[in-house]
């Protein structure tokens, strides 16, 4: 079985997340729908046979990880970030 790692943020970090992150415009309104897309995404990966593995994100690590390499923290480093986890 494949093993994939999703990221998930908590609902009390969210405002912080919405407000470091640089592709607002292509995330969720609330962490409620944010969540609830979560939610159904997972059930996919998982209903084709994939083994899930949430990573609780650390915004403080995020952070720090995208300084350090330069990059902006969109999607694609955030995806990066949780698969180093």
């Amino acid at each position: 079985m494949i093993g994939i790692k999703i990221a998930y943020y908590r609902k009390e970090d969210w405002n912080r997340f919405i407000n470091m992150i640089d592709d607002k415009e292509s995330m969720h309104d609330s962490w409620r729908k944010w969540h609830k897309a979560f939610e159904k995404g997972k059930r996919e990966l998982i209903n084709q046979g994939f083994q899930v593995e949430d990573v609780v994100v650390d915004l403080d690590e995020l952070a720090e990880y995208c300084l350090l390499r330069g990059i902006k923290n969109d999607g694609k480093a955030r995806s990066t970030f949780v698969q180093a986890k």
